[in-house]
């Protein structure tokens, strides 16, 4: 049974924690193992709790907990293409142990529910061109996929595919 909640400071060690557990269990051979193998719990725990103390206007944190803690989250805000009316979920991760039991769909659904409310119409979020399983997740659950544009990333540049929901509703 797990649990989806408005994330708060004191959850910023454990949100840092599923952050780095899974970057690294999803990234290897995407990205430089010297990068994953330097990503801190405590510089990521900071990050969360000023994020968590002080949002940005319209930026969420959604936590997924299960009776041992938390085991993943979903994160956004208005999109970066500053689109009018278009939120972005910027991060989604779950536990590699708690993948399998509709999670991800859950957080995902949670935070474009929260957006829609704000007054977005729309949703897009990125994934690496080569993360070929969430690809597929956001394929099935009806992403529309742009081609493939390069960013800056870890280790230089990478290559991002966003997916869109022109209709919000269609998520929630």
């Amino acid at each position: 049974m797990h649990v989806i909640f408005p994330a708060g400071p004191e959850d910023a060690l454990a949100l840092a924690q599923v952050h780095v557990t899974c970057w690294r269990e999803t990234y290897r051979g995407l990205l430089p193992d010297s990068f994953l193998d330097r990503m801190s719990v405590p510089v990521n725990a900071r990050r969360f709790s000023k994020s968590l103390v002080t949002p940005a206007e319209h930026e969420i944190t959604l936590a997924a907990a299960d009776r041992d803690g938390v085991v993943g989250y979903a994160a956004g805000g208005p999109s970066r293409t500053r689109l009018a009316g278009e939120a972005e979920v910027t991060t989604l991760y779950v536990l590699r142990r708690s993948q399998g039991y509709d999670l991800g769909r859950r957080l995902l659904t949670a935070a474009a529910r929260v957006f829609a409310d704000q007054g977005a119409k729309s949703l897009m979020i990125s994934v690496l061109r080569d993360n070929i399983p969430a690809r597929g997740f956001y394929e099935h659950l009806g992403g529309q996929a742009e081609a493939p544009r390069k960013e800056p990333g870890p280790g230089g540049l990478l290559y991002e595919v966003s997916y869109r929901w022109a209709d919000i509703r269609a998520l929630t």
